[in-house]
Parts: structure tokens; sequence; C-alpha cells
């Protein structure tokens, strides 16, 4: 958390807002974020337009004239775009000073996000080795069936693995594995074009729902203007363990993959 939908909400919300800005100074509260803020981060940012905002898996990339500012929410980090005369709250880490007075401030209570710049952010460390985007044209049932032969990991974490698919973080890989009725603990290279099909839909569906809807709002995450999603009213598996299928009835079951809760139907989803 934040995953892909509460990231590009986020995008969409504050792209309106910076399009077209120039950013006028920088304020580092405290640049011991999971990678180090740069110290000049001032001098890079101080004078620059804005030229566009684009999500690549769960880091979003705010485009100046020479370069870009990479940013990552972490586990609990937002962006929001404030009044400029708003005073920093505890974990307002940094400050970004619009021309029309307005600040775009990063606020991060464990301090697992980053905000860093690149001149070109293709072949940055983070960013160089990411898979397929699934909202693109270039993610679909037969490229989901290449990116599956020959594995024999859980399909679970095939999804999950941004080396191959960015952006389906634990919260939706659970749903969409639900609504795509394939257990979780299938491995991926037994799965058939035709339930590949079916699930590269789901991925599809269920992240655009969910970026519809702003996003879930499990604890902390809020978008670019402070406001809660609530695509986790529409959740059909996952936190659900132990109550009833909104479909069969039967028991939702939980498991451990990969040291992340796992939930699912027995009866709705099949191997």
């Amino acid at each position: 958390m934040p995953e892909l939908p509460e990231v590009e909400t986020v995008l969409r919300g504050l792209a309106p807002h910076l399009l077209g800005r120039s950013l006028v100074a920088a304020t580092v509260r405290e640049a011991r974020l999971r990678w180090p803020v740069p110290a000049d981060l001032e001098a890079r940012v101080q004078g620059r337009l804005i030229l566009g905002l684009q999500r690549r898996g769960k880091y979003l990339l705010l485009q100046l004239e020479d370069g870009h500012l990479l940013c990552h929410l972490g586990m609990s980090g937002n962006l929001r775009l404030v009044p400029g005369e708003t005073p920093p709250r505890k974990h307002d880490h940094i400050d970004l000073l619009l021309d029309d007075g307005r600040v775009l401030r990063y606020h991060d209570p464990r301090r697992f996000g980053a905000l860093l710049w690149t001149a070109d952010p293709g072949s940055h460390p983070l960013l160089e080795g990411l898979g397929v985007e699934p909202l693109s044209d270039a993610f679909d049932g037969p490229r989901l069936h290449a990116l599956c032969q020959g594995r024999s990991s859980a399909i679970k974490q095939v999804i999950m693995n941004a080396r191959l698919l960015v952006g389906v973080g634990n919260i939706y890989a659970n749903e969409v594995l639900f609504h795509a009725g394939i257990d979780p603990r299938t491995h991926a290279g037994r799965l058939s074009r035709v339930r590949c099909a079916r699930l590269a839909a789901a991925i599809k569906e269920t992240l655009t729902r969910a970026i519809a809807a702003g996003g879930s709002t499990l604890r902390d995450f809020v978008d670019g203007h402070g406001t809660p999603g609530w695509f986790q009213q529409t959740y059909r598996v996952y936190g659900r363990a132990g109550l009833a299928c909104a479909v069969c009835g039967k028991l939702i079951l939980t498991l451990r993959q990969g040291a992340r809760a796992t939930y699912y139907c027995p009866a709705c989803q099949h191997r």
C-alpha cells in the first residue's frame, strides 16, 4: 500500500493542478527516507517548469525541463496539494513550492518512500527492469500466457512479480484471482490460454474499477487533495477470512504466500 490504483488516483488528481506550473523552491525537513533525498534537490527544481506527470508501476514521475523527480509513496506516504500557508504536520518531510503559492507536500510516517532525481527514468535502477503495465495495450491474455509459460510458481506470486507485471500488489492480486475464478495456489505454467485471458481481463477490470473509486483506504491513504478512497467497500475476498462469500455463501479462507496474506473462496476459485 499504496498500490497501482492509489498511485494512479494521486496522479490524476494532481496533474491538472501541476502541469504548466513552475517550481519556486523546495524545503526538505527530513532527508532520511528509504533512499536519501538528494542534497541538491532545491537547486535541481528551482525555476523548472512542470511538463508532465506519469506513472510507472507504483512510481510517480514529475517531468521537469531537464530531468524527472521520481517519487515512491512507500507503505504510508502521500503527496498532497495544500495552500502555501498550511503549517507542516509531523512527518511532512518535503515541500515543493509552486509559482501560484500552493505547496506539493510529501508526507510519510514510516519513511519507506522516496523522492529522487533522475535525468533518464528509463535507465534508473528502480525502473529499468520493470515489467509490462497491466492497463496498457501491451498486456492481454496472450501476453500473460507467455509470461506464465514454464513457471511452477503460484499464479498469485507471478502476477505480483514487478519484473513481469507491474503494480499488482497484494490487495488487488487477491481480488482479481477471485473474479477470474482461479485458486491463488495454481501453478502459473498450468494455466490455459482461456484462463489467462480471463485473468488478464479481471486484472484490467478490477484495477480500472479501483481507480474510479479513488483506490483503497485501509489505514491512511488519501489522494492529492486529502480524500480517502472507497474501493475497500467492494472487496470480495481481501480481509474477509471467516466471512461468507457473497457469491456462493462458503466461508472465505486465508493462507500465507510469500509472507503475504492470501484470501480466497474454495468453492468459487479452482486450480
